[in-house]
């Protein structure tokens, strides 16, 4: 029997990782769709039936740390080190138990636990494996499997990360194309893609409460 994996997810907590996102909107308001998909990728985690511990590295004391304790049962917060994006899922995985662990980014607003499963399935079979994004060249999450997983897993995201991930060993899981999980979104060309997919509900109830209407997306 296959035990459950641990997933380790960064959340940087502030807008600045998303100016690309709707840039004529409020950096609160960027903040607010941000925490939105991190609320509804981590939700999805939680239903997957592979998925034993959800740990999500952010600032102990961001709104979005606050919120993920008030709304996703079980998930365990961690402080982020302050040291950018690799060294906060290095101290999620240092904090795993053994056994296979994984890391995945948090900007998926369409995940659905059945591609979770689909994906970390798959990965039972490999030492190392990754998936990549849409467009191929980055990296939305990458595997350790075995009973000393995490000591073999280090994180190399980034821009070109999927490169850097095969040369390091991982495996690319063949997903298809319309996987959740290669689905992340940092424009507003991809967030307009993701309201066509079919967005989580935290991130609808946002982008319906935006005043005036993100028409550019909700009529699309």
């Amino acid at each position: 029997m296959t035990s459950p994996w641990t997933l380790v997810v960064p959340v940087k907590g502030t807008a600045e990782g998303k100016s690309r996102l709707m840039p004529e909107r409020s950096a609160e308001e960027r903040l607010l769709l941000a925490e939105a998909f991190t609320l509804d990728a981590v939700a999805a985690l939680r239903a997957a039936r592979t998925v034993g511990r959800v740990i999500v590295v952010t600032d102990a004391g961001s709104s979005i740390a606050a919120r993920l304790r008030e709304t996703v049962p079980g998930v365990e917060v961690l402080d982020d080190p302050g040291e950018g994006l690799n060294a906060a899922v290095a101290r999620g995985i240092a904090a795993a138990d053994d056994g296979p662990t994984a890391a995945m980014l948090g900007d998926l607003p369409t995940l659905v636990a059945g591609d979770v499963d689909e994906a970390l399935e798959a990965a039972y079979a490999h030492p190392l494996a990754f998936v990549a994004d849409a467009e191929g060249s980055g990296t939305t999450l990458i595997t350790a499997a075995g009973s000393t997983a995490g000591a073999g897993l280090v994180p190399r995201f980034g821009a070109g990360s999927a490169g850097r991930h095969r040369a390091a060993g991982h495996v690319a899981l063949a997903l298809g194309d319309d996987s959740t999980l290669r689905h992340d979104v940092d424009t507003e060309a991809e967030l307009q893609q993701a309201w066509r997919r079919g967005v989580g509900p935290a991130t609808a109830r946002v982008l319906e409460s935006l005043k005036p209407p993100a028409a550019s997306v909700l009529q699309q």
